[in-house]
């Protein structure tokens, strides 16, 4: 039975003990807390367990939503501006529809129309998932009645009708010539105030990141034993923590320690790292040259991929190349990877000798 007390505040605190159990909420109005009661007896009685007040005024889809990012703040978690910017978007969206009333033919008509404004299947896949993760949350970490099986069926029909989708593994490589011109082409800029030829090299030397290019300090190298730590390096997981130290190596036809030095001479104290400069601002001049040049769909990251293929194409194992690159599925590494069928006569020659 449940016992209502008046408090001080003029709050109604319930307190249910029924089959063992006891729970008990507070409630600003005698009403409410008598509902609540009722309810929580119920489940109770069904073998569940009682839902917490503010858990059972949850209604809508943009309730979860909102229950979903403040439960990831509160274990340090918080959605980046991605995802953030994914889960504002289904707010927008579909947060008016009532929690229970989301069903397959709702969601197929949500990718439809996203689908005309112009998001791709790839796009529509994560939107789909972001939806996923939110009811799953809601269902496992608090018991709300919500389940998955829409959300998944609208899957199966949004792939049959080919609106959702895996992203294309892009092989594109920069051709010798390429780099050569674009090498050139920085060089005999004198406006370029980043040193993007530099970049370039050292970008395909070491298979790292344009933004970790930009953020590695003086502090983490060490010229004796040829190493770099990159700080907080990107992962599935997490990045906080995940410190990597790579050799600087000289086998992709640049020396990485060698460009390294060529800094010096611009090493600054106001600015502890090696490649001092905006990642973005980089990546933007690589944009222009290749536009300047007309180098069709080539992007900063192909770079990453070059460097990655050309380890492989030195005779490196899988293994070892994650050593450089810092991938910890080697699955992943294999999208990194594109080699040449032109490098096998070098790697045979070397097999011979």
């Amino acid at each position: 039975m449940a016992s209502f007390t008046k408090l001080s505040s003029g709050s109604w605190r319930v307190q249910v003990r029924r089959k063992g159990r006891y729970v008990s909420e507070t409630f600003l109005r005698r009403e409410d807390a008598r509902r609540w009661a009722l309810e929580a007896e119920r489940q109770v009685d069904r073998g569940q367990t009682p839902t917490n007040s503010r858990i059972a005024r949850l209604k809508t889809v943009s309730d979860l939503i909102d229950l979903h990012i403040d439960d990831m703040k509160d274990v340090g978690k918080a959605p980046g501006r991605s995802k953030d910017a994914t889960l504002q978007m289904l707010k927008r969206e579909l947060g008016a529809i009532g929690m229970g009333d989301l069903d397959r033919e709702r969601l197929v008509k949500f990718a439809r129309a996203r689908a005309a404004q112009g998001a791709g299947p790839v796009t529509l896949s994560m939107d789909i998932g972001a939806i996923k993760l939110v009811f799953a949350h809601a269902a496992a970490v608090h018991g709300l009645p919500v389940t998955v099986e829409p959300i998944d069926l609208a899957r199966v029909a949004l792939k049959r009708l080919g609106l959702v989708g895996k992203s294309r593994e892009r092989d594109r490589r920069p051709t010798d010539e390429e780099l050569e011109r674009l090498i050139t082409h920085f060089d005999a800029n004198p406006r370029q105030l980043i040193p993007m030829s530099r970049i370039v090299k050292f970008a395909v030397a070491t298979a790292m990141r344009q933004e970790e290019i930009c953020r590695v300090t003086w502090e983490d190298y060490n010229e004796r034993t040829r190493m770099l730590t990159i700080r907080d390096r990107k992962d599935p997981r997490t990045k906080a923590g995940n410190d990597q130290r790579i050799p600087l190596l000289s086998v992709s036809g640049f020396d990485a320690l060698a460009l390294i030095e060529e800094q010096r001479a611009l090493r600054s104290n106001a600015d502890t790292r090696i490649f001092p400069y905006l990642h973005r601002s980089a990546g933007s001049a690589f944009t222009r040259a290749c536009q300047d040049l007309a180098i069709q769909d080539l992007h900063f990251h192909d770079l990453r991929h070059e460097g990655t293929s050309r380890l492989f194409e030195a005779g490196f194992a899988i293994e070892q190349v994650s050593l450089v690159t810092g991938h910890k599925d080697w699955k992943m590494l294999r999208r990194y990877t594109h080699l040449r069928p032109e490098a096998l006569h070098e790697l045979a020659a070397r097999r011979r000798a």
